[in-house]
């Protein structure tokens, strides 16, 4: 069950009031996003099956993902190549095309804007999740979203859904000059709001970035498990609560006409 840790279930145990701070995490928990990369993958690299030299689009992807996940996996090279992604994919499709005997830079170039233009294309926002932020801003709670990434990038998925206009405080990581698990972009936010650790929800859908080091420092973390997974017993997160989209946080909030006067 995704919201039982060592077999007991995880319920909500915030206080039914509202907090004076929410601090919203982007990525897979307003915006779907991670999901979305597969299928953009597949449709771009099958765009051009007639170049890939007897290549199959399946061997490509694979060789692709192969690349990925090893250069992903170091924390270095993850904290630099998500602060200029669309360099970081060239130079991995580049890698994976070179491993297969491709060496054609055009070709990279156009795999990687065919995929970048599909995915954000694809972005959409979860059920229910303007309706939350409309929720909290209306009923006074001041609201930061802490988010990893560019400027540029991060800024064109703030725009496109018109998310700013909810948020007291914008804080992304390659504007601030760090990003999360960093303390520091928790502490800044807040700092921004006015608010203190203890009066305020970090919510976000990575325990290792966002939940455990919002907690460390005085936050109630509330996880969505965005993939449905749960927490297993070697994890070492312990959430305030787990949800597996953010409008589930008004399940246990008075409605919208009761509010204003916290």
């Amino acid at each position: 069950m995704p919201n039982q840790l060592n077999g007991v279930d995880i319920v909500s145990s915030l206080p039914s009031k509202l907090p004076r701070a929410i601090l919203f995490d982007l990525d897979d928990t307003i915006i779907e996003f991670h999901a979305l990369a597969a299928p953009a993958w597949d449709a771009a690299i099958s765009g051009i099956k007639d170049e890939l030299q007897g290549f199959s689009p399946i061997q490509v992807r694979d060789a692709i993902d192969r690349v990925s996940v090893t250069w992903w996996a170091d924390p270095e090279r993850h904290r630099l190549g998500r602060l200029d992604l669309a360099r970081t994919r060239r130079q991995n499709v580049s890698t994976a095309l070179r491993e297969l005997g491709l060496i054609d830079d055009d070709l990279v170039d156009r795999i990687v804007k065919d995929f970048e233009q599909r995915r954000f294309a694809g972005l959409r926002l979860f059920p229910g999740a303007l309706k939350t932020l409309e929720y909290f801003h209306e009923a006074g709670v001041r609201l930061g979203l802490v988010t990893n990434g560019d400027g540029a990038g991060q800024r064109a998925k703030i725009e496109r859904f018109d998310l700013a206009r909810f948020f007291d405080c914008i804080v992304i990581e390659g504007e601030f000059g760090v990003g999360k698990p960093d303390e520091r972009v928790f502490k800044y936010a807040l700092s921004q709001l006015g608010v203190d650790t203890g009066d305020a929800w970090m919510v976000g859908d990575n325990p290792s970035w966002e939940i455990t080091p919002a907690q460390r420092i005085g936050l109630q973390g509330i996880w969505v498990d965005v993939h449905g997974t749960g927490l297993s017993a070697h994890d070492g997160h312990h959430p305030d609560r787990i949800i597996r989209q953010i409008s589930e946080l008004l399940d246990t909030l008075p409605p919208k006409s009761q509010v204003g006067s916290t």
